[in-house]
């Protein structure tokens, strides 16, 4: 048997008032708070364990209780968000017809096109740093699990989270690159080639 509980029903449930919003407000709210980081642990505390090391029963006893531990972290994430607010209320003004079709042809045209080509990004820097040529897979070379050549060598280029699924990973006869993802590009690691 497979139940799914949505928020509002676990409120009535816990006999909590649900809190009304007007529309889009809390979108709003909760990317500012994402980019002001204001509910992270050093504000406002590690909630998922302060809610363990808590014995009462109602909400009304954990807004005692959290509030004699953390007195001024509601306050604090306030600012900090509304402070992120305000600069998200400033910068609408700058959004026009012609910015979101700048943003949408960099995210449909670039930024899909980068995250397709990073590969050969990657065979780039790294034929550079070995001072050796480098090509990408044909289709048959790609069917083993080789995204393409540094030197002679066949290359695989793989997330490092392909690190820990060991069970998953197929046999590549290939030497394994590895990237991460950042906020700003990538970051690859790999051994030294033959």
């Amino acid at each position: 048997m497979r139940i799914k509980l949505k928020e509002k029903e676990i409120r009535h449930i816990l006999e909590i008032d649900s809190e009304e919003f007007p529309k889009y407000t809390t979108q709003i709210i909760n990317l500012a708070n994402q980019n002001a980081q204001g509910t992270r642990p050093p504000i406002v505390g590690q909630l998922s364990d302060l809610i363990q090391e808590f014995k009462g029963h109602s909400l009304a006893e954990w807004h005692d209780w959290y509030l004699k531990r953390y007195p001024h972290a509601i306050r604090e994430a306030t600012q900090k968000i509304h402070g992120m607010v305000v600069k998200l209320r400033e910068s609408m003004h700058q959004i026009d017809e012609k910015l979101i079709e700048k943003w949408v042809k960099d995210l449909v045209i670039v930024k899909t096109f980068l995250g397709l080509r990073f590969q050969e990004a990657i065979l780039r820097v790294v034929a550079k740093e070995t001072g050796k040529a480098y090509r990408l897979a044909a289709p048959a070379e790609e069917a083993k699990g080789i995204d393409g050549f540094v030197g002679d060598t066949p290359i695989s280029i793989k997330p490092v989270t392909y690190k820990t699924k060991s069970a998953l990973q197929e046999k590549i006869q290939a030497t394994i690159i590895y990237y991460e993802k950042e906020q700003d590009g990538i970051t690859i690691e790999f051994e030294n080639l033959p």
